[in-house]
């Protein structure tokens, strides 16, 4: 990027937040580049057989439906009220925007980013000090191929997500004995069941660790199998002590993940069917003699150790950030949820500031271990970063359409 009066703006992730701020950047005028380790939407192609909670209509802009509507007036858009899988919006949206003149030059796939620092600066330098701002941002760059090189910016727009680094199914958050090895072997994401992988699991036993949503999914999608395959059975396991694994909002506004609480609640509590469910249960040990020759896994269920020979594993047992990306940058987070954190300002715009000057977390990232994120919530957070970066703070390209 050659410097110009302008920020020069890096946008780490082309996913759909990512997206959302390179559009932004380019509505205003910015010179920006998008930096994506896979391909644009990867994150949502990991798990895009699984439909989405939330509408298309709160999962896309007015600043983004006017580009798709001025660049490709041809492209058939979904309603506002649609439910869309992961690849539906893909390729329903993501796609579209990225093919923008306005946004294709500045995309660059399969280009990962390491480290983002300063130059001339350690992490210790000028603490909280405008000073730092003075020097730009040296982001360390690797493509597919292994070659590294260092571009600059003046802000950085953090947009990565949580998916690239997994949590461990262990009691207390650390592996499980013997998981190291076999994690290979174990599922972690959001499988496919009754699709790409319905052969896998079909007429099988499946350990699904998990009290969260994904778990809940796994767990539904697997009794789903077990209809047409009897041999299909799931043993469920949760930390909490609870019967019902899934906490219910009252008056949820988003109507599937209620009625997903209610599916997962029920196959848990009810007698009849092919789901085992055992609550206040942790795992300490994982043996595998290898693909397809199936695991032992130990635990503790009520204080008591008990034991499961299983043909699978599936644990949905959540994502961390990675905070390595931006570990020389003065970036404050939360010692429970590991999102970054403004002590002086909890809510609004002003909880996106950090100590580091011109360094923005969004998207799914900024909510750390959280998994309660919204699309719609990270919109306004490119809204709001742009308002601070500008020094504008009525600045809302949304609101102007």
């Amino acid at each position: 990027m050659a410097r110009t009066d302008s920020p020069r703006v890096a946008v780490l992730g082309g996913g759909p937040v990512g997206l959302e701020a390179a559009l932004y950047a380019s509505a205003l005028g910015l010179p920006f580049t998008v930096y994506e380790r896979g391909r644009v939407g990867e994150n949502l192609r990991r798990w895009g057989h699984v439909r989405m909670f939330s509408p298309f209509g709160m999962n896309a802009t007015p600043l983004g439906l006017a580009r798709v509507r001025a660049d490709q007036p041809q492209h058939p858009l979904p309603g506002p009220n649609d439910l869309l899988t992961g690849r539906e919006h893909t390729a329903a949206y993501l796609e579209p925007l990225a093919l923008s003149p306005a946004l294709i030059p500045a995309i660059r796939e399969n280009t990962a980013v390491v480290r983002v620092g300063r130059r001339g600066l350690l992490k210790g330098d000028y603490f909280g000090d405008a000073r730092r701002a003075r020097e730009p941002f040296r982001l360390l760059l690797r493509d597919d191929k292994g070659k590294e090189h260092v571009e600059e910016a003046d802000a950085v727009l953090d947009c990565t997500g949580v998916y690239g680094k997994l949590r461990w199914l262990g009691d207390g958050g650390i592996p499980a004995v013997g998981e190291t090895a076999a994690r290979p072997h174990i599922a972690y994401g959001l499988e496919d069941v009754t699709g790409e992988r319905r052969a896998h699991y079909a007429d099988k036993t499946t350990l699904v660790i998990g009290s969260g949503h994904s778990a809940a999914t796994t767990v539904c999608t697997l009794a789903a199998l077990a209809h047409d395959h009897p041999g299909t059975w799931v043993i469920w396991l949760a930390r909490g002590a609870g019967s019902q694994p899934l906490r219910r909002l009252a008056n949820d506004p988003l109507r599937e993940r209620d009625l997903l609480a209610v599916r997962a609640n029920n196959l848990a509590t009810r007698p009849d069917g092919n789901v085992e469910f055992h609550p206040q249960t942790v795992v300490e040990a994982v043996e595998t003699a290898g693909p397809d020759r199936g695991f032992k896994v130990v635990g503790r269920s009520g204080g008591k150790t008990v034991s499961w020979d299983v043909d699978r594993v599936i644990a949905n047992v959540g994502y961390s950030p990675d905070s390595e990306l931006y570990r020389e940058l003065q970036v404050q987070e939360c010692p429970a949820t590991l999102r970054p954190l403004n002590p002086a300002a909890a809510q609004g715009p002003a909880a996106l500031r950090q100590p580091e000057p011109n360094f923005f977390v969004l998207g799914a990232k900024s909510q750390g271990r959280n998994s309660n994120f919204l699309l719609r919530t990270g919109f306004e957070q490119v809204r709001d970063a742009f308002a601070l970066l500008l020094g504008k703070p009525g600045l809302d390209l949304y609101k102007a359409r």
